[in-house]
């Protein structure tokens, strides 16, 4: 048994409008947009497939309060595609973010509802993920956090340190997930988090029992009767488990 990261969820007041910024920023469409959920995926993308985290942009009441735990890092080649990026972005409608990262080559923006991202001067370890090069997790404890990821999904964990943890598709294609150290603590619920799906073959009862027995507690959000189960991992980031496909 196991599950894979197959896209990340995120909030929104206005989730048609938040999913037409992140197409046009990324370059995907738009698969499906109505009162429950706009679907971001690349063009001619196969769901699922490990080439890509797609995006579930949800609409919540609730506006955004504090620093997002989770993060998307977008991939450039060069100098100027980084600049061109940029002000592309800028002009969709992104504004600059300081989250303290100071003299730094990367730049920091907010999207049109405030949740942060990171365009990464070019980097070779990024040179085939895509257009998104890292979805990133604030966390305490790195190395914690790589074992549980690890064994949670089918995905390599490459790398360990006490700073960050990196993991990738075991197919090596695709963005990464990386875990950082921070102190910031984590402030009610997560406005971006991950969504895991098992295969086709699996059963989704025993994978969430699997997941619970690595140290993924149940969670509930007010989501009420639904096929998928919401778990938080240990360091309490919300994440779901969607039905095998």
């Amino acid at each position: 048994m196991a599950t894979r990261l197959v896209q990340i969820s995120m909030k929104a007041h206005d989730s048609s409008a938040l999913g037409r910024f992140w197409a046009e920023a990324l370059g995907w469409e738009v698969t499906a947009d109505n009162v429950e959920e706009t679907n971001l995926e690349p063009v001619g993308f196969s769901y699922p497939d490990p080439t890509a985290v797609c995006i579930d942009v949800i609409p919540v009441p609730a506006p955004k309060t504090a620093k997002n735990r989770v993060h998307v890092d977008l991939a450039t080649t060069s100098a100027a595609h980084q600049a061109e990026l940029v002000e592309r972005l800028l002009k969709l409608g992104a504004i600059p973010a300081d989250i303290g990262q100071g003299d730094v080559p990367w730049t920091v923006l907010a999207d049109p509802e405030g949740n942060e991202f990171c365009v990464l001067e070019p980097r070779p370890i990024y040179s085939d993920t895509g257009p998104i090069a890292a979805v990133v997790v604030d966390c305490a404890d790195p190395r914690a956090m790589g074992r549980f990821w690890s064994e949670a999904m089918d995905w390599t964990l490459h790398e360990t340190t006490d700073n960050s943890a990196v993991l990738r598709s075991a197919k090596g294609v695709g963005p990464y997930l990386e875990f950082i150290r921070t102190s910031d603590p984590k402030i009610g619920l997560d406005r971006i988090h991950l969504d895991l799906r098992p295969y086709p073959s699996d059963d989704h009862a025993a994978e969430a029992d699997r997941l619970r027995s690595l140290g993924a507690t149940d969670l509930d959000i007010g989501q009420g009767d639904v096929a998928w189960t919401v778990l938080a991992d240990p360091e309490n980031n919300e994440f779901c488990l969607l039905t095998p496909r």
